[in-house]
């Protein structure tokens, strides 16, 4: 893709969105009218953490995008052969580094689990990125680590979805999973989401490798609702060429209608095979949510 930013572009109208491999997750800085950016570049920026350097992965309009609220930070400079050669050694000290904080667990007997270790760019701080599910005192690791490596050390706990996406590994549905490969801010996902698409409410249906709720049903919910306008409610009594009956259940994406006649049991149909009353799927679905309101 032959998308830049040229040297003339004075002024600050697109942002670039950069990836970083160790967190994977996507910020965004300013273009830096003193030189040209085009994907794929690497990029030295300034963070929250300190220096890092990663890769351009698009360019866009400015705006108004912000980094978690905050004003976005300009690019410093595109990284040079001697910085990615420089970025690698740091990554192989890293490693190294991760395999000492292991060997100083045990002697502290912390109960914490090593993700991932990191670098700054100006080797001024170490990261170390662990999961655990208890409130650890490391304050004496630390110390000891400072006088190990001679630079700032940060313990950094990460919750169990932040895990699965730097850990990685595959979905119920056998492909990788949607935090590792797609996506890049958390937002929340409710039961009812799963609700209202037909899930079931099972935790072992609606729960992710991190046991948390799936995160497909939170950005697919948005299309689910959409097709769900044109579909009866489940319950409801619909008219098919068989005969009257209630939906049980539906497949929308599908386009599949489970209705179930009596004398003939539960039949699939599709939208166009049957009928509905929609003021009547109107009522049913706001006495479901009523019901749900209650329950919770």
């Amino acid at each position: 893709m032959a998308c830049s930013i040229g040297s003339e572009e004075k002024n600050f109208n697109h942002v670039i969105d950069v990836y970083f491999d160790t967190f994977q997750k996507r910020y965004y800085f300013l273009n830096n009218p003193k030189f040209s950016v085009k994907i794929n570049d690497q990029v030295i920026v300034e963070t929250q953490m300190g220096l890092a350097i990663g890769k351009v992965v698009s360019v866009k309009k400015n705006t108004g995008i912000k980094n978690a609220g905050e004003p976005l930070k300009m690019i410093i400079r595109v990284a040079t052969k001697k910085d990615i050669e420089k970025n690698n050694e740091l990554k192989s000290d890293a490693i190294k580094a991760g395999y000492i904080f292991k060997n100083k667990l045990k002697k502290y007997s912390l109960n914490l689990k090593l993700v991932s270790t990191e670098y700054t760019f100006d080797k001024k701080k170490l990261i170390f990125y662990f999961a655990s599910e208890d409130r650890v005192d490391f304050r004496d690791l630390v110390k000891e680590l400072a006088a190990i490596f001679r630079v700032r050390i940060e313990l950094r706990q990460i919750g169990v979805r932040d895990y699965a996406k730097m850990v990685g590994d595959c979905g119920s549905c056998g492909k990788t999973l949607c935090c590792k490969s797609i996506i890049n801010k958390f937002d929340s996902v409710s039961i009812k989401m799963a609700r209202e698409q037909g899930v079931s409410v099972a935790p072992s249906k609606i729960s992710g490798v991190c046991g948390r709720l799936k995160c497909c049903m939170g950005f697919e919910n948005t299309q689910y609702m959409e097709v769900k306008e044109d579909y009866p409610a489940i319950g409801q009594s619909v008219i098919t060429v068989e005969g009257k009956g209630n939906v049980t259940s539906m497949n929308m994406l599908n386009d599949l209608i489970f209705v179930n006649i009596e004398g003939k049991g539960l039949q699939k149909y599709s939208l166009a095979e049957i009928k509905f009353n929609k003021i009547e799927k109107m009522e049913i679905e706001k006495r479901q949510v009523c019901s749900y309101e209650e329950s919770n």
